[in-house]
């Protein structure tokens, strides 16, 4: 654990009003790119490099930055990276009239789930790279030579070649004839790609919608557990592979269905995890019928060759074992399981494949089995890349998991705060990351998970509760100077309002508020109605008795017309999309003190009625 009373410092001297109205009032800008970002899939990640830059205005080199949610680590990555800034980090910093000082910071994280407590150790304590690559080469190489013959497949011409990847369909019951009918022989097709909602069923023409139509189950020996269960039934629909550098697709044979026997011949290693999912909120009836126990996400082969490797990689010891757990977990959830999907992209010949859909446990009609070799060795470069960045770096960061409503760290010790934390029923942290924990053998404890769920029983004043405390302990360990910065999402008013009663009870005020701009919204934020893009930033200070002042008498439409009039007069289109003026009315209401008075969905129904701007006006202005 590290401790801040070996050597006191002086505290990072104020910022100048005019920089702090820089950092805050313009919007940053967060990249979701690079391989520090990219080394490990995690929901609602910042770029630490934006990060970075928040830090360094309000610490010097050498001060120790927390974070209570730590999630995969990158407040204590973007502390290292203060010590080796890259020149676009520096441009940044003088673009926004920042006086920084750079150099290495130290940084304790506290993250509750015992994934991100991990990936976040290994993130900022990493192997050494160059061992790390040649490690993970040499499991690689052990796996292609004795279970590459799993992935092997013939091409159209009947050439010996290699899966790339397989999709499975659900099978359906037509309504009129009975027969058993795959999804995709009903209702896809490509050239162009496309999955239609009607169901064709090819035996007797009829056709029907496919909402509601009856998936076809079947009972399967369960060799893990030592027992049947009742599943939804799949047809391997088609075959996508590569003969040298010429990839090719075609429909499933024969000789895949005996290679799909042989597979079944082979034992389940002993290292496959016998662990029954806690089901919660993102259980669906349907896509999750048969599905008790983390095994039952893979298909046999994926399972099979996973836990090998996995086997191979627990001979290893130390931070090169860690190394290496992260290098296969990175691959495992998103892309190993049942959950990878195929989707249907406007003017393209075939279907896309992509990775599993974020924040849900979605399993789709179409499943995708991947090769598991080729993506761990498209990983790779990336996660080598990650761990060469910050491999000896001169700072220190301690990732603790536990709850940060209990932190075991002195009163005044910590120079600065910067935080990120769980926003209301967004995402079930703990149920998403249940699959990989299983492999690790360690889970999270969701007592104090700062969440709104059903499931847990945990409602808006239970969420506020639990942040209130956490924001308590963060307050006891801040240096009376010392500022917090936060970064949060909502669509939900309710939700922001019981942030503010958490941060106020603690002893917290909004001092300064600004935006986080990502460049690219999670899935979330581009799919959820309602949602929001760009995440309000606010900058928090001791709380202090504020004069109240008579109320203007404005209304929120008021408050909404006179920003929408500032937006477009600013002439960036950005600032003017209903999701940035969310941002910006609920940073004016709480940078006031004041709760913020509606919802996302309440706010973007009058957005749309409002007049578009005039012809005199564009982008291109």
């Amino acid at each position: 654990m590290l401790h801040t009373k070996s050597k006191p410092r002086k505290s990072a001297p104020p910022m100048p009003e005019k920089s702090l109205d820089a950092l805050y009032r313009r919007p940053l800008a967060a990249k979701r790119s690079g391989a520090l970002y990219g080394a490990f899939p995690y929901p609602t990640k910042i770029s630490p490099e934006a990060i970075a830059l928040y830090i360094a205005a309000h610490t010097n080199p050498g001060d120790t930055v927390f974070d209570g949610f730590g999630g995969s680590g990158t407040t204590g990555l973007a502390a290292l990276l203060c010590e080796k800034p890259t020149d676009e980090l520096r441009a940044e910093a003088v673009r926004l009239g920042l006086n920084v000082q750079w150099g290495a910071r130290n940084a304790v994280l506290y993250e509750l789930g015992a994934l991100g407590a991990f990936v976040g150790r290994t993130l900022t304590n990493p192997p050494d790279p160059v061992a790390f690559r040649k490690a993970a080469d040499d499991v690689l190489a052990a796996a292609e030579s004795e279970d590459g013959w799993m992935y092997e497949a013939q091409d159209p011409s009947g050439a010996k070649g290699s899966i790339r990847h397989v999709i499975w369909s659900d099978n359906l019951r037509c309504p009129r004839c009975g027969g058993i009918i795959a999804l995709w022989d009903a209702c896809v097709s490509l050239d162009p790609a496309n999955v239609s909602s009607t169901f064709s069923c090819p035996k007797c023409g009829h056709e029907t919608s496919t909402d509601g139509l009856q998936r076809v189950s079947v009972q399967e020996r369960d060799d893990v557990l030592g027992d049947t269960r009742a599943l939804r039934g799949r047809t391997m629909a088609r075959v996508y592979g590569s003969t040298g550098k010429e990839r090719w697709s075609r429909p499933a044979t024969t000789t895949d269905l005996a290679l799909l026997k042989k597979i079944d011949a082979e034992p389940i290693p002993s290292s496959v995890p016998q662990a029954p999912i806690p089901w919660g909120d993102l259980y669906r009836k349907g896509y999750h019928q048969g599905i008790t126990h983390v095994h039952h996400f893979y298909t046999r082969r994926n399972l099979i060759i996973f836990a090998r490797m996995w086997e191979r990689v627990e001979s290893y010891s130390g931070a090169l074992r860690e190394g290496l757990r992260f290098w296969l977990l990175s691959y495992n959830a998103a892309h190993g399981t049942l959950m990878t999907r195929v989707v249907a992209k406007s003017g393209q010949k075939d279907m896309v494949v992509t990775s599993a859909q974020p924040g849900v446990l979605y399993v789709s009609g179409l499943p995708v089995e991947k090769n598991f070799f080729a993506g761990l060795r498209r990983k790779l470069t990336t996660i080598s890349q990650a761990f060469e960045t910050i491999h000896r770096s001169g700072g220190k960061v301690d990732v603790v998991n536990g709850s940060s409503c209990k932190i075991e760290l002195p009163s005044n010790s910590i120079d600065y705060v910067f935080t990120d934390p769980p926003f209301g029923a967004n995402i079930p942290y703990a149920e998403l990351s249940f699959i990989n924990e299983a492999w690790l053998k360690t889970f999270t404890d969701r007592t104090d998970e700062a969440i709104v769920s059903p499931d847990q029983k945990k409602s808006i004043n239970e969420y506020r509760e639990l942040l209130t405390q956490s924001f308590k302990e963060a307050r006891r360990i801040l240096k009376p100077s010392g500022k917090a910065t936060m970064v949060f999402h909502s669509a939900s008013a309710d939700v922001w309002n019981a942030l503010q009663r958490a941060y106020q009870d603690a002893g917290f005020d909004v001092e300064y508020a600004g935006v986080l701009d990502k460049k690219q919204g999670s899935f979330k934020q581009v799919t959820t109605e309602g949602a929001v893009r760009g995440d309000p930033v606010l900058l928090l200070g001791p709380r202090r008795k504020v004069e109240e002042k008579p109320d203007a008498g404005d209304s929120v439409w008021t408050v909404a017309t006179a920003l929408h009039r500032d937006a477009l007069a600013a002439r960036d289109p950005a600032e003017a999309t209903a999701q940035r003026l969310y941002s910006r009315l609920v940073t004016h209401f709480l940078s006031r003190h004041k709760q913020v008075p509606l919802d996302a969905e309440a706010f973007y129904r009058w957005y749309a009625e409002q007049p578009l701007p005039g012809a005199s006006w564009s982008a291109d202005d």
